[in-house]
């Protein structure tokens, strides 16, 4: 048994096998297109490339496709795994226009924004999100509490991810240049920010 967060697949001239971890930490699923079977993290990628999504991937589960069968492997790991996909897949990883394990990951965002405005409420103007993944769970607090949504940033969509950058100084330098504040929208503002 390999240990740890993945999806994996390995692939020859005659065979392709894809497998998730036991914990289900990280998602994987299947699609067809035309005549191929394939493999993605997420939904949103079956989409793209015009597959039709099959189903997901289940914790633990080998699938072998060769030119005769599809087959699905379940190992007995000799003790109940408990299924616990990663929630950075839904709250950032994932694009919004994904199922994960039959989940929407917009439904989702949408769902913990409210939940954070249940357990956190607070006395504001306005709510905003921080691009992009921020966004949705900022509507679903906005929704829940009754206090307005706002943008609030212009994001520069030519600036790639700025928190895998290696040090602190250089994060923080590309985050001057990918969000810009919109200075009127927030002018004298009590704001929840998610």
């Amino acid at each position: 048994v390999i240990k740890g967060a993945y999806s994996l697949l390995v692939m020859s001239p005659r065979k392709l096998i894809a497998a998730r971890d036991p914990h289900g930490f990280r998602p994987l699923c299947m699609g067809k297109y035309n005549d191929s079977v394939v493999f993605a993290s997420e939904s949103a990628a079956l989409d793209a490339c015009g597959a039709k999504f099959i189903r997901d991937i289940e914790p633990g589960e080998i699938v072998v496709v060769d030119n005769k069968e599809i087959r699905s492997i379940k190992p007995d790991f000799g003790e109940e795994k408990k299924q616990s996909l990663c929630v950075f897949e839904y709250i950032y990883f994932a694009r919004l226009d994904s199922h994960i394990d039959d989940v929407s990951v917009y439904e989702a965002r949408l769902r913990g924004g409210a939940a954070l405005a249940h357990s956190f409420p607070a006395d504001a103007d306005l709510v905003a999100g921080v691009p992009d993944s921020g966004l949705t769970a900022a509507m679903g607090y906005a929704k829940a509490s009754g206090i307005p949504y706002e943008i609030i940033f212009h994001k520069n969509s030519y600036v790639g991810r700025t928190f895998i950058k290696p040090t602190q100084e250089e994060r923080e330098n590309s985050v001057r240049i990918k969000l810009n504040i919109l200075e009127p929208a927030v002018r004298g503002k009590r704001i929840v920010l998610v």
